[in-house]
């Protein structure tokens, strides 16, 4: 199976109710192509010549896709942009920026190609199943790309105070999927740690880089090194995701305690994601399946209260496989970062699930399944599609 093929193979459509009623918000729908946003944002950024802090929008949308979002920029042009990748159409004026808490959800269509008869059988049978059964709400590896090779958390170093491993973690630790560039700062980071004049000279220039020459700065001056301060001249963005790492991390080893502990181990297919092993219900129980459909479960941070029962207990056994507690997972310092609060289901119903198969004009003697559905906010794709296609 291959996913991705074209860009328009993978189209995400935000859901809101949101329309323009006046206000100083100008409220805008973005469409774009194999473009990450954070990338079309910033070229908004430097187009209209304006500060980030003003736009405002609901979240991170896939880089290799068609995407459709919506944004605000407070007293925005009213007009609209295109670009190479992207357009931005003005839609008018709203009363707030627009916030994650605005989307009611995503409608998807993906295309599955380079599928055999076998490949195509075995999926529309996991679609009925999933139909009546479920999905569990797992947090997919996207949401994991921070984590690199040596496994370890950057927020849980940083949860825990220590800042030179996270700073560490931050620069140098290295990912499977780094290019040769990024590779070899990275590599020079790791022979020269601590000797940050000779690491300033050596490093090519980037964000990476002023982060060094804060270091030799302070170290020449006759000061100790600053780790704390050099991790908060990381873009508050990308500390942001560090954070929702480690706590979907922890949120994605909670359920699949929780599923093991509502279902009978027979029923249940493990599978693996970068946060660990994780678990498709298959045959769940009545009673099983109604308890996992009523199910929430808390993101865990320090600013939750421990739950009560056998959700409380689990966590306690999550938390203690990462030796941190409950307490311990807030951001001391900047304070221009938290962790979110809140519950997430245990398990969704994609709605309006459709799948259609055809040739695949791609792939020679093969088959292609279309798919078509809605998800909840937050709720991701791939994990339907790992479902579909990796569950004998």
């Amino acid at each position: 199976m291959k996913l991705r093929r074209l860009p328009e193979d993978f189209q995400v459509e935000e859901l809101t109710q949101i329309s323009p009623d006046g206000g100083p918000f100008a409220f805008y729908r973005l469409t774009k192509t194999s473009i990450g946003t954070p990338e079309a944002v910033n070229a908004i950024v430097e187009k209209w010549k304006m500060h980030r802090k003003r736009i405002s929008d609901g979240g991170l949308k896939d880089r290799h896709a068609v995407t459709v979002q919506y944004l605000t920029i407070h007293s925005g042009p009213r007009k609209s942009l295109r670009q190479n990748s992207f357009e931005l159409e003005y839609l008018g004026q709203v009363q707030a920026p627009f916030t994650p808490a605005d989307q009611e959800g995503n409608r998807f269509q993906l295309v599955l190609r380079d599928m055999t008869a076998d490949e195509i059988q075995r999926a529309k049978a996991a679609i009925a199943q999933v139909q009546s059964t479920g999905l569990p709400n797992y947090f997919d590896d996207q949401r994991f790309g921070s984590l690199g090779v040596s496994g370890e958390w950057i927020a849980r170093a940083w949860c825990l105070g220590n800042w030179e491993r996270a700073l560490w973690l931050a620069l140098a630790d290295p990912h499977v999927n780094d290019p040769s560039a990024e590779k070899q700062q990275k590599q020079l980071l790791r022979e020269l740690w601590g000797q940050w004049s000779e690491c300033q000279q050596r490093l090519a220039r980037s964000s990476r880089s002023s982060i060094v020459t804060y270091m030799s700065d302070k170290v020449n001056a006759g000061k100790d090194p600053d780790y704390r301060g050099a991790l908060a001249r990381i873009a508050v963005d990308l500390r942001g995701l560090y954070l929702s790492a480690f706590q979907s991390a922890l949120w994605n080893r909670l359920l699949t305690r929780f599923q093991d502990a509502v279902c009978d181990p027979g029923s249940l297919q493990p599978f693996d994601l970068l946060s660990g092993r994780c678990v498709f219900p298959m045959n769940p129980g009545t009673q099983q399946f109604e308890t996992l459909l009523q199910a929430e479960l808390p993101l865990p941070c320090a600013r939750i209260e421990r739950p009560e029962g056998m959700i409380g207990d689990l966590l306690e056994e999550v938390l203690k496989a990462e030796r941190i507690e409950l307490r311990e997972i807030r951001v001391k310092y900047p304070r221009d970062s938290f962790f979110s609060k809140g519950l997430r289901r245990a398990i969704i119903r994609p709605a309006g699930l459709q799948c259609q198969t055809s040739d695949d004009d791609l792939h020679p003697q093969r088959s292609k399944l279309t798919l078509a559905f809605e998800l909840p906010r937050g709720s991701y794709a791939t994990i339907l599609v790992k479902r579909l296609t990796e569950v004998s």
